[in-house]
């Protein structure tokens, strides 16, 4: 499927795909040329990919050591084939300085799970954004450049089969997704009985595709049909629903159910499907979006995007989404971009609160009901670091949140500079408030934006020393305003940073902050003055990156003489840049999951 529209689209948007080296995207027509010049036989094909997978799973940290001794079902995270043909097309991508890798994942499960923190769906996890997000933090960090993705995940799995057969139906007598496929006169056949065939077979038969095509036999066929409805597949309900009724309405099975599934008419299978978080509209990148989803709705029967737990008719063409920019996306040539960039955008797209006049706030406020409150602090961070760090950090991360949202954008309230910083009081430079005097001031200003209509309010915190003053002024507003209100000190991203970083009790000044900054106001950061003191307790209750750390208070300076909690000599652009990708993206998802739900939605109990 990916085959085909890259081949389609590379026709016609081949100019657009450049990197910095001049290089286009890297596409699966690439990959098979590149191969059949290189690697002339197939056995020689199948040892390289066995060893560099085998090299892959020993050196990722989520992949226990004792792997190859276990069964694959006992694994509580599948990693499938992709991996391999990532890891084995990396050498073209570095040799030719290809910027992009867009792979053939859908998501078709709808299962969300975690697994010792790594998200994941429903055990699988290369059908995950998350996925593709660390494989391109991976690739940053070995400063290739590459960034990962896959334009299929508003597709499911049966959608995806019948766009194939309907577009590109010579590409159907390739596929071979057996889980136990096997050389038969020189050609590799399926095995027509496992639960792979059963699906694959399932959705041929049921978009009027012969399954002889892919290699199937008559007499597999039947057997597959009848275990269809005595063993059903591994496949979301709706799907599952779908498919059934259609080989029943062809009279191909028996009764009408797959296993213990009824079969029923359902839309979801047949449309694209956008969720804020498992597969937003602008994951495709700006230049193929607008032709890659006309392409796909020519397939498809329409467009659904997620609202609570409903899925609701959307005209995708006329989605201001199609437009939005993804922070991902590098940035074209001639566009506005940047904190200090006059904003070009009308009035009712701003999303800084403070900019508007009172008729544009009023006219604003008809259509948003979101806001965020950055609050930092003015503090010593080290001697290498400016001391508004977490000021502007709270303020830079607030804004660059609001403009990778879909419209209508939150609006961000003006800074709180000030914070609970009495810590580091014995350094020159910090100004401290008391937690009174900040708690009071931001119960304030939530009371106010709440009259104003705000529903939704959530602070985001640059500053650890602030977080019990933030939660109780948040208690407060939403005991007195009933508006749900929420504070992000990290935690949203917290995992997955300590992932890319090295340094643990990494908490000020250290890896983490200079990294964050040299990526953005590296001007302001003097590295020459950059010193390690990276605290160590007598306990791990103690260490403040700890799973099992307590909440405890004690003065900067009896710990550390320089301010700095942590390695900033370990900090780097490339480290930075993902780390404020990692909390753009967390921060982002939550505020689109918040703008689709009601106040009584938001508490409603997950069925």
């Amino acid at each position: 499927m990916t085959f085909g529209l890259l081949r389609e689209l590379e026709c016609e948007v081949h100019p657009i795909y450049i990197n910095e080296s001049g290089r286009h995207w890297f596409t699966a027509v690439n990959a098979f040329r590149e191969f059949r010049r290189t690697v002339p036989n197939t056995a020689r094909v199948w040892t390289n990919s066995d060893r560099i997978f085998n090299w892959m799973l020993r050196h990722l940290s989520l992949v226990r050591p004792d792997f190859q001794s276990l069964r694959s079902d006992e694994y509580p995270i599948r990693l499938w084939t992709v991996a391999v043909f990532l890891f084995g097309a990396l050498p073209l991508l570095r040799k030719r300085g290809i910027g992009h890798l867009l792979i053939g994942d859908e998501y078709d499960t709808t299962i969300k799970a975690s697994h010792q923190g790594i998200p994941h769906f429903d055990g699988l996890y290369d059908q995950s954004r998350y996925f593709d997000h660390a494989l391109s933090r991976y690739y940053a960090k070995k400063k290739w450049g590459v960034r990962q993705l896959s334009a299929l995940r508003p597709m499911s799995e049966f959608l995806i089969q019948k766009t194939l057969a309907e577009r590109y139906p010579s590409l159907v007598a390739l596929q071979v997704s057996c889980h136990a496929a096997h050389e038969v006169d020189g050609m590799m056949r399926p095995c027509g009985k496992c639960e792979k065939c059963r699906r694959i077979a399932g959705m041929l038969l049921a978009n009027d595709l012969d399954p002889a095509l892919v290699g199937y036999r008559a007499d597999q066929v039947e057997g597959i049909l009848k275990s269809l409805v005595d063993k059903g597949v591994h496949q979301e309900r709706t799907a599952v629903q779908h498919m059934g009724a259609l080989l029943y309405e062809k009279q191909r099975i028996s009764e009408p159910r797959i296993g213990k599934v009824r079969a029923a008419r359902r839309r979801e299978p047949v449309m694209l499907r956008f969720h804020p978080e498992r597969s937003p509209i602008d994951e495709v990148p700006l230049p193929i979006r607008m032709r890659f989803y006309q392409i796909l709705l020519s397939h498809a029967e329409g467009s659904l995007q997620r609202h609570g737990k409903e899925w609701v008719a959307l005209d995708l063409l006329r989605d201001p989404a199609l437009n939005a920019t993804n922070p991902l996306d590098k940035p074209v040539a001639g566009s506005v971009s940047g904190r200090d960039a006059k904003d070009a955008r009308p009035a009712d797209e701003r999303h800084e609160w403070g900019q508007l006049s009172w008729p544009e706030a009023k006219k604003t406020l008809r259509g948003v009901d979101i806001a965020l409150l950055p609050v930092g602090a003015i503090e010593q961070h080290g001697p290498h670091l400016p001391v508004d760090t977490d000021a502007f950090d709270a303020d830079y991360l607030a804004h660059e949140v609001a403009k990778a949202c879909r419209p209508p954008r939150p609006l961000v309230l003006p800074l709180i500079p000030y914070g609970v910083s009495y810590h580091h009081d014995d350094f020159p430079g910090t100004l401290s408030v008391s937690n009174e005097s900040l708690a009071r001031f931001v119960y304030d200003v939530g009371v106010s934006a709440a009259r104003n209509g705000i529903a939704k309010l959530i602070i985001i915190n640059g500053h650890g020393g602030n977080s019990p003053t933030l939660h109780h002024a948040a208690q407060m507003i939403n005991r007195d305003t009933r508006i749900f209100t929420c504070v992000d000190s990290g935690e949203t991203s917290d995992a997955d940073i300590y992932a890319i970083t090295e340094t643990e009790n990494d908490v000020h000044a250290g890896e983490i902050e200079t990294s964050t900054s040299l990526a953005v106001r590296p001007e302001l950061v003097d590295m020459k003055r950059a010193k390690p003191l990276v605290p160590r307790f007598s306990t791990k209750y103690l260490d403040f990156t700890s799973k099992y750390s307590v909440g405890w208070y004690g003065r900067t300076e009896h710990i550390s003489k320089s301010g700095v909690f942590g390695d900033p000599t370990r900090a780097s652009v490339e480290k930075g840049k993902a780390i404020w990708e990692i909390q753009i993206r967390h921060l982002v998802s939550l505020v689109e999951h918040l703008k689709e739900l009601s106040l009584a939605e938001i508490y409603e109990q997950k069925v």
